[in-house]
């Protein structure tokens, strides 16, 4: 027969036995630990943008007690567009894990600056004829890949952050005055 508990939410008994386990485990664990959960359970995700071709800005909580918002996931969809054509594509989640990651590393309140995110695969095509820096297979066709710039934050050292992050590929490209981020392998590479 199932229990009832604070608030007439009913649990069954191995619920019940859960959370009594949970009570009697949690107050042995390590402090890290408990924190690293916790944050991971109640902490809240943000990203914000300001794309340079179409002057858009976003500043959105993505992701809290413990799931992704598919409204903020749909706004930064919608930001991260092939600007050249308007179609949007799902922004892979890994890759805004990788943006938060890197946001945290730096005291700065300024958007991350949007050079590209998605492309379809004839802008890609396009882009590819007109630069060797653009790759025919890129990334960015899938969603997995955004080239930024983070005002207030050196790019050679953006650079360096996310290379030592390892959670992915990082082109630089400092002429062009951008860093490639993607949820590829862990490779990185320059470019002009």
């Amino acid at each position: 027969m199932p229990m009832k508990i604070a608030g007439e939410k009913h649990i069954g008994r191995r619920e019940f036995l859960g959370y009594m386990f949970s009570a009697a485990v949690l107050p042995l664990m390590p402090e890290d630990f408990l924190s690293c959960r916790l944050e991971r359970l109640l902490g809240e995700r943000s990203l914000s943008f300001y794309n340079i071709h179409t002057g858009e800005r976003l500043d959105t909580v993505y992701w809290s007690m413990g799931r992704y918002h598919l409204d903020a996931l749909s706004r930064i969809n919608h930001i991260m567009r092939d600007h050249r054509t308007g179609k949007v594509e799902q922004i892979d989640p890994g890759l805004l894990e990788i943006l938060h990651t890197l946001k945290k590393q730096y005291d700065v309140k300024e958007p991350f600056h949007l050079i590209s995110g998605y492309r379809t695969p004839r802008t890609n095509h396009i882009l590819s004829i007109q630069s060797h820096d653009v790759a025919p297979k890129s990334l960015h066709m899938s969603g997995r890949a955004a080239d930024i710039r983070l005002p207030g934050v050196k790019l050679s050292t953006l650079r360096e952050t996310a290379m030592d992050l390892a959670l992915g590929g990082v082109g630089y490209y400092p002429k062009s005055d951008f860093v490639h981020i993607d949820t590829g392998r862990v490779k990185h590479w320059q470019g002009t």
